[in-house]
């Protein structure tokens, strides 16, 4: 009974490395860090001042830059306390971050599933695109993926709040994820497992399904185009979020869509590490290129406009 008592904080593990190593790695995750917000503020700051970018491609975009601003500092900080020697954290600590890594995690992905839906309709109904994905609709897609993302995650949250933890309450992982934290409770967690395997899979899953049929159907609206020139040009639109869609998810389904918590977590820790710090830089340097092109575009075009 005494191993179930006054576990008021957890003992955070990180990576069992030397401490000049891990001096280089606090070095390189910060810049990666400052980057990764500072490129997606430039994107969201870039949508909103040029009027060119007021579309609903790109209003999603920013609301995905939004996110990954958030999604990133949910862990990044924490990450780096660690890293730093500040290696326990408080259990309210760990359930609040918890509940904000997985909210801002569930949001992305139905706003990658509505993104998708969004290059569907611009690609195979480009006549009633306009009327189809105008402000409101764009709102209200978003207002959902927010509000499911946040109101979902609670409840999942509020379940794992009522576990009795034993000593030693060390998580082994650099922040407090699910799997190694129901490690430490002092009771059978059957049920808890289950859940939160079905979670992921409503959301992950679900959340792929729409950006699947999406892509299924653009790829046979793109095949049916006959010069090679349009078909690469349809197929530029969406291509840098297909790109994230399946680096994101390619990690994601690596890490939570199992059977079982009881799987090494070393190579979740790799895994978690390009999910939470190299991701989010990718993303925003990923959509930088097509906005760059498409900003070259309408350059070259306003220009040969110009001199007729």
């Amino acid at each position: 009974m005494d191993n179930q008592s006054n576990v008021t904080q957890f003992f955070l593990v990180g990576f069992a490395i030397s401490a000049e190593l891990q001096l280089f790695l606090f070095v390189v995750f910060l810049c990666i860090y400052l980057l990764t917000v500072t490129a997606n503020v430039a994107i969201i700051s870039l949508v909103h001042v040029d009027t060119r970018l007021h579309s609903p491609m790109y209003f999603l975009l920013s609301h995905l830059s939004f996110l990954e601003i958030w999604y990133t500092s949910s862990i990044v900080p924490i990450l780096l306390a660690n890293l730093s020697g500040w290696k326990f954290i408080s259990v309210s600590s760990c359930l609040t971050q918890i509940y904000f890594y997985f909210s801002l995690g569930s949001t992305e992905f139905f706003l990658l599933g509505v993104m998708a839906i969004d290059r569907y309709l611009a690609i195979c109904n480009p006549l009633r695109y306009p009327s189809i994905m105008n402000n409101k609709v764009c709102i209200q897609a978003t207002s959902a993926c927010w509000t499911v993302g946040l109101l979902s995650v609670f409840f999942l949250v509020l379940l794992i709040s009522r576990l009795t933890f034993c000593h030693p309450a060390i998580i082994n992982h650099f922040f407090c994820d699910i799997p190694p934290l129901l490690r430490l409770s002092c009771h059978g967690t059957f049920l808890e497992e289950i859940v939160v395997f079905f979670f992921a899979c409503s959301i992950i899953l679900t959340s792929l399904l729409l950006t699947v049929v999406s892509y299924v159907l653009i790829i046979s609206t793109i095949s049916k185009i006959a010069s090679n020139k349009g078909r690469l040009k349809a197929f530029s639109t969406c291509a840098s979020h297909f790109t994230v869609v399946t680096i994101l998810y390619g990690t994601v389904i690596f890490i939570y869509v199992r059977p079982s918590v009881s799987s090494p977590l070393d190579i979740s820790k790799v895994m978690g590490v390009f999910n939470t710090v190299v991701t989010p830089l990718l993303n925003p340097i990923i959509y930088c290129l097509c906005l760059l092109n498409m900003i070259l575009c309408l350059f070259c075009c306003t220009y040969l406009f110009w001199k007729k």
